[in-house]
């Protein structure tokens, strides 16, 4: 009789010894999601905020102040406008008059 209650002892303390390693892993995965979870919320609203910059910066408004500040680009008028005839296109590409 001692040995099958030594027995059942063994196996009761192996039990409980794997229900604490089970758990002590459940928590240890849970708390792994989390922190990805949170990341990842994090990242979404890292993105939406790069996303709403994007949008402020490619206003037509500051694409033409740009244009104008620092590439000196100036509206097309008129005045500084070239015509080149289909005649005179062709002889500068051929190199015939």
């Amino acid at each position: 009789m001692t040995r099958v209650n030594l027995l059942l002892l063994v196996a009761v303390l192996l039990t409980a010894l794997f229900v604490v390693r089970t758990q002590y892993e459940s928590r240890r995965i849970f708390v792994e999601l989390e922190k990805a979870t949170s990341q990842g919320h994090k990242l979404e609203i890292d993105n939406e905020t790069l996303q709403a910059e994007r949008r402020s910066q490619a206003t037509p408004l500051r694409v033409d102040k740009l244009a104008k500040d620092k590439l000196q680009m100036m509206p097309a008028t008129a005045a500084i406008t070239q015509y080149v005839s289909y005649g005179q296109a062709a002889a500068a590409v051929t190199g015939k008059p």
